[in-house]
Order: C-alpha cells, then sequence, then structure tokens
C-alpha cells in the first residue's frame, strides 16, 4: 500500500500515517496496509460479507489477499484505521481510469468500520485519506458502489457530497457464466 509496504503506487502520499482525533477518548491513525495486517483484513472482509447478507460468496484467503496487495503487479491496495493500536477498519481499493478525462481513478471496492468504532469518523477518515490520495495522483475520481438498502452508508456518502450515478447500471459475469461466454465460438 505504501513505498514502505512494498514499493506499491501512491501510499507514501498524504493521509498516510495521519492521526485523526474523532472522538474525545480514542485517537485513530489511517495508515497503509502491511503484511502483517493480512489476516485481520481477511477478517475485516468475511465481517463485511456477513453485514451485507452475502458471508458464503466470500472466497478470499490470506494467501489470495497478500497475492493482491503485495504481489509482483498488485491488483489491489489497502489502509487501515487503527485505535488503541488495533485495526478497527479498512479501505481496499484500486485504480481505474477514465477514457473521457484521461486520467486515471481509485476505485473503493470496500470501506468497512467495525460496529464498535461506527459514529466515530473512522470511516470518514479513511475515505478522506483515500480523496487526498485521488488528488496527490492526478486522479479524477474516486467511485464506489453501495447497496441500495444500506441507509445509513448512502446517508453518508451524500453527506460528504458525493452523488448517485444513477443512470449507470452495474453487470457482472461470473462464474459458468464467465467461463461460457469466454469458450471459443
Amino acid at each position: 500500500m505504501t513505498s514502505a509496504a512494498g514499493g506499491h503506487p501512491g501510499l507514501d502520499r498524504s493521509g498516510i500515517g495521519a492521526r485523526h482525533n474523532m472522538s474525545d477518548t480514542v485517537e485513530k491513525v489511517i495508515r497503509a496496509a502491511t503484511r502483517a495486517d493480512i489476516p485481520v483484513l481477511v477478517e475485516l472482509i468475511g465481517e463485511l460479507a456477513e453485514y451485507e447478507r452475502a458471508r458464503g460468496e466470500v472466497e478470499i484467503d490470506d494467501m489470495m489477499l497478500d497475492r493482491a496487495l503485495f504481489g509482483p503487479e498488485p491488483s489491489a491496495f489497502a489502509r487501515v484505521a487503527m485505535a488503541d493500536d488495533l485495526i478497527v477498519g479498512m479501505a481496499l481499493y484500486y485504480r481505474s481510469f477514465s477514457t473521457w478525462t484521461g486520467r486515471p481513478g481509485i476505485y473503493l471496492e470496500d470501506l468497512y468500520v467495525r460496529p464498535a468504532h461506527r459514529g466515530l469518523g473512522v470511516g470518514r477518515a479513511l475515505l478522506a485519506s483515500l480523496a487526498r490520495l485521488s488528488l496527490d495522483e492526478g486522479c479524477r475520481r474516486l467511485e464506489w458502489s453501495v447497496l441500495d438498502w444500506n441507509e445509513p452508508a448512502i446517508a453518508f456518502y451524500q453527506s460528504i457530497g458525493a452523488v448517485a450515478t444513477d443512470e449507470w447500471t452495474r453487470y457482472r459475469l461470473d462464474g459458468s457464466a464467465l467461463e461460457d461466454f469466454a469458450s471459443p465460438v
């Protein structure tokens, strides 16, 4: 995630290691994920899937996430939120590109904060660190998806000025549909 965490691009920029005093009692630190964080990140991904009612769909394990974040050609990056020396939240993201603007962007795949730390500004701090990274690296967009029933998240995103792109519908090919379509004609 940062140059210090494996030489990945864009992670030694502003926001890494930034301290955020989001409550009167706990100071949070946002930092790039390291290899040592992999087991906790996989745990957080499972918790997020549980919240999103999709726990049975999670296939990722420590080795897969390590390869994605720290392999020779990383396909994803992560930042973690620390409180009292514990990881309490994460933002997992990857690079995108807009042919219209001719510039890169960041796509936020997962933003998750453990329930005990919600409402304390942890999610806002994680998202703000990605916004700063976006600007530092000349990105024109920071984008993500949200489940249509996740009203607390939608309200939060609207409160920071994010706009829903209702005119776009996201599609996915996976499993047998992907295999069938990829088969030679």
